[in-house]
Formats: C-alpha cells, sequence, structure tokens
C-alpha cells in the first residue's frame, strides 16, 4: 500500500481510502478477501485507529466493503468493477476536462488532441513493451 503523506492537503483518511482503493483495483486485496483490520492500518501507518476507521468506513459507504460482525472488514463481491468506474468517472473530471478546457484556449482541435492522445498512449505502451511490462 502507498505511503501517507502527513504533510500534504489531502486528508489522511481520505489516503488510506485511496490505497485501500488501488490495492482492490490491482487484485492485492481480492473481492471476498478480508481488509486489514483498523488495529493494523493504525499501527502501519501510526495513525489514530478513528482515522482508520474513517478512511475504510469510506469503502463501506461506497459499497466497496462490508462488515462481518465480530470477524472484521471484508472486500464486497463487485468492488473492483465499483471502484473502477469511479475512479473513470475522477479521471475524467480532474484531467480530461481539464485537457480539453487547455486544448480550446490554444485553439487544438478536437481531431489535434485526439491524434496527440494517441500518440502519448502509443509511446506509453511501447515503453512498457520494452520494459517488459
Amino acid at each position: 500500500m502507498r505511503k501517507v503523506d502527513f504533510s500534504g492537503e489531502k486528508p489522511i483518511f481520505l489516503q488510506i481510502a485511496e490505497s485501500l482503493e488501488d490495492a482492490v483495483i490491482s487484485g492485492a486485496l481480492p473481492e471476498g478477501g478480508q481488509l486489514p483490520s483498523i488495529t493494523e492500518l493504525s499501527v502501519q501507518y501510526t495513525i489514530n485507529p478513528a482515522t482508520a476507521l474513517k478512511g475504510i468506513n469510506l469503502l463501506v459507504d461506497q459499497g466497496a466493503a462490508y462488515k462481518k460482525r465480530g470477524v472484521g472488514m471484508f472486500v464486497a463481491e463487485g468492488a473492483r468493477a465499483l471502484l473502477q468506474k469511479k475512479r473513470q468517472g475522477d479521471f475524467s473530471q480532474r484531467f480530461v476536462e481539464a485537457m480539453v478546457s487547455e486544448a480550446q484556449r490554444l485553439e487544438i482541435g478536437r481531431q489535434e488532441l485526439l491524434d496527440m492522445v494517441a500518440l502519448e498512449f502509443d509511446s506509453a505502451e511501447k515503453g512498457r513493451a520494452e520494459n517488459g511490462d
């Protein structure tokens, strides 16, 4: 799981939730698998257990995790697809909308922008292939 940035602007509980989301999306935390306990998270990140709980509760609120009373928290079935869809929406809002706005300011046309994206995408895929990813 990723490190927590204590000096960053993003609240720690959000960073914990995103780290858990990353693990679900990557498959490191499989659907039906148990999430780390509140105690494990608080020790791992040296944070207050209430902060760890708040991060996990974000996943519960989204339907990506559930609690088995007396046993712990688990990744819900369908959580990976749910979180991917959420992240795709976030990606579009954070990056694509900003890119389109900037392209319009620079008078870059739709097709030219699509060509630029395709070129970058191809370059990234080539780089991954060369690195054996």
